[in-house]
């Protein structure tokens, strides 16, 4: 991922906001991911390491001093959000004020529904590794904390799709049978065939494989062959034969600025 920079300040020390993997260079780029990514800031962001990059980098001591009274006299953390992005000036107060009103309404949810909602997003920015861990934390609380039976059916298939997404194709379909115990969701059951028939390691419980009619074998046989056409025209696929029509010495170069990128998207990916 990456951040429109619009005005450039002296930072030495970038803020490295983890949830993306990125680093953080001014106030602007600062209060672009607070706006636009109210789930990931909504619970501590505002800590010593942020008022430190406030304070020193940015070069506001006076607003960061505010910040840490505010703070530590028990202020609501949805203020100092709205505060930052008031004091940089980059965002108009209607738009603030929508910014609120999404804090408010995240605010409503139960812990775990707004845990999920979290996982969802950082699955949406492929940060699997952290969706794994979010998943988790919401199945490993109490039952009448988690929600319904409805909502922890779409934990495990959520978490089912994550797994996947890391290639641990056993943890994934054992979390999509979890999900289908709960709910008996058709859709659920289609993906542990699909699962099944992409990787022959991959083995159902006797139950899940007696329910798979030939039906449904057949949908997913078709449904993978047109997902394999459509993957032979990715985009990755194309810059790769691209590659290789060059001559040696750029096919060398950029090979290695290709696996370099591949190498820093795997790890925001697996962390």
């Amino acid at each position: 991922m990456s951040l429109i920079l619009c005005r450039q300040e002296p930072v030495k020390r970038p803020f490295y906001f983890e949830y993306l993997g990125i680093r953080i260079f001014s106030s602007q780029e600062l209060c672009y991911v607070i706006y636009n990514h109210p789930l990931l800031v909504i619970d501590g962001f505002v800590n010593e390491s942020l008022l430190e990059f406030i304070r020193e980098d940015l070069d506001m001591a006076f607003f960061a001093a505010k910040l840490e009274k505010l703070k530590k006299s028990g202020e609501d953390e949805d203020e100092l959000l709205a505060m930052i992005l008031y004091e940089c000036d980059y965002y108009s107060a209607v738009e603030v004020g929508r910014f609120r009103r999404q804090l408010t309404a995240f605010r409503r949810l139960t812990e775990s529904e707004l845990l999920k909602q979290k996982a969802d997003f950082l699955f949406l920015k492929r940060q699997y590794g952290k969706a794994v861990s979010i998943y988790l934390r919401i199945l490993d609380m109490a039952r009448m904390d988690r929600g319904s039976d409805g909502f922890t059916a779409k934990v495990y298939n959520n978490l089912g799709s994550t797994y996947a997404r890391l290639f641990l194709m056993d943890k994934s379909c054992k979390a999509y049978e979890k999900s289908f115990d709960l709910v008996n969701n058709e859709e659920v059951l289609k993906k542990i065939c699909h699962l099944s028939q992409w990787n022959a390691t991959v083995s159902p419980g006797e139950r899940f494989l007696a329910l798979m009619t030939e039906e449904l074998k057949q949908t997913c046989r078709d449904e993978r062959e047109m997902a394999n056409e459509t993957a032979g025209k990715a985009k990755s696929l194309l810059e790769l034969e691209n590659l290789f029509h060059k001559d040696p010495v750029k096919r060398f170069q950029g090979a290695g600025e290709l696996v370099s990128n591949w190498k820093k998207e795997y790890r925001n990916i697996m962390s």
